[in-house]
């Protein structure tokens, strides 16, 4: 089932819809994504499933609040403190785990850590990895969440990137 309204990730973003100016749509419906086909690789309990969102929202959010490329870090700390901010200290492990490994090449040992990896890969690749999925409904997810400008953000941050800083092109990438 898609849903097109997660109060939770709503929340969350709305804190950062300033910093994420004209990218705040296509990076939402990139975490509506992420969520939703993370969902698709194992069932979330309602514990899990919010661990999820928060890891969705903030995966990759020190690009802008941080204004790096090398965002991971960045994007864990502001997890972190929100977390802490929102009583929910006992969720910063799985959540930073999350965050910390989403752009790993090879598999991680933690199923949901390792589901919300290959949610992302998904939604990066535009669905020509799925990692099983059925193509039909990558392509549903998609539809309900359309890219809205998503990947050419990406080609126009990995080439500023590879231009300034060429002997780090990829400096969240992870083995």
């Amino acid at each position: 089932m898609i849903t097109s309204d997660l109060p939770l990730v709503e929340e969350i973003l709305s804190d950062w819809r300033l910093a994420l100016a004209q990218d705040y749509t296509p990076y939402r419906n990139h975490v509506y994504r992420v969520v939703h086909f993370c969902r698709q690789f194992m069932p979330l309990d309602e514990l899990r499933d919010q661990q999820v969102q928060v890891a969705a929202c903030f995966h990759d959010l020190g690009i802008w609040s941080d204004n790096t490329f090398d965002y991971l870090e960045p994007s864990a700390r502001r997890a972190s403190d929100y977390l802490i901010h929102t009583q929910r200290s006992d969720w910063i492990v799985p959540v930073c785990a999350m965050i910390e490994d989403h752009h790993k090449i090879t598999a991680s040992p933690d199923p949901l850590t390792n589901a919300f990896r290959k949610a992302d890969w998904v939604d990066v690749t535009l669905g020509q990895l799925r990692f099983g999925l059925p193509r039909e409904r990558v392509a549903e997810i998609r539809q309900a969440f359309p890219n809205a400008g998503f990947h050419r953000l990406l080609m126009r941050l990995s080439c500023k990137q590879l231009l300034t800083r060429p002997w780090s092109p990829l400096p969240m990438m992870r083995w």
